[in-house]
């Protein structure tokens, strides 16, 4: 191929300079759109380095006061002895109106059972173990519809001898846990052979907690 004809098929000088010139122009422009990427990184970044980039420091957020208070502690303090004190008054008052009521409804009983009572807890005093007269007696409950809302049980005495004899009972009331939280004497005075009697034992306590009564002693003398 001749010269005139290589010299043909090449471009101007002058259009492979732009060119060239474009070609740079758009490399340095990729440059810098990839350093400001770096930049903003680094400025989004925790980092401590010594470097003279931008950091990133949180704004402080002020403590929760909503879910804790350094007056609460007292506060509750003061709320539960508040508590305390008025279940104590409460379980005295209720104490002392059960108590009123035993004595009222007691105050009903003749004046002979009252006697008969008192000579049970006497005839008793000096009964070691159950007695000798378990056996002759038994305890039913009596709906508190009649008794004033108290505690009261009949005992029912039964002379099973062939003889006359006088009856004295010690009824026992017990908590959910056996414990002995309160004792009543009843008795019954020459009782004929086979006759019944069926005097009241009759708590004094508030309705609850509930108490359970038992025989604790029967002595037939």
């Amino acid at each position: 191929m001749s010269a005139d004809a290589s010299d043909a098929k090449r471009p101007p000088r002058r259009a492979t300079a732009r060119a060239r010139a474009r070609g740079a122009a758009a490399a340095f422009a990729g440059l810098a759109l990839g350093c400001a990427g770096a930049v903003a990184l680094v400025s989004c970044g925790t980092g401590g380095g010594d470097g003279g980039g931008a950091t990133f420091t949180p704004t402080p957020t002020g403590a929760d006061t909503v879910s804790f208070s350094g007056a609460v502690p007292s506060a509750l303090a003061s709320l539960g002895a508040s508590v305390k004190e008025s279940a104590r008054a409460a379980a005295s008052a209720a104490a002392s109106s059960a108590s009123a009521r035993a004595s009222a409804f007691e105050a009903s009983v003749s004046a002979e059972v009252a006697r008969a009572n008192a000579a049970a807890q006497q005839e008793l005093k000096d009964v070691a173990g159950k007695g000798n007269a378990t056996a002759d007696v038994s305890l039913t409950g009596k709906p508190r519809s009649e008794t004033g809302g108290l505690l009261a049980v009949v005992v029912n005495i039964t002379n099973s001898t062939d003889d006359a004899a006088s009856y004295a009972v010690q009824v026992d009331f017990r908590d959910s846990d056996g414990k002995v939280v309160e004792t009543r004497y009843v008795g019954a005075e020459d009782l004929a052979p086979g006759d019944r009697a069926h005097p009241l034992a009759i708590s004094r306590k508030p309705p609850e907690p509930q108490l359970t009564a038992v025989v604790a002693k029967a002595q037939r003398y």
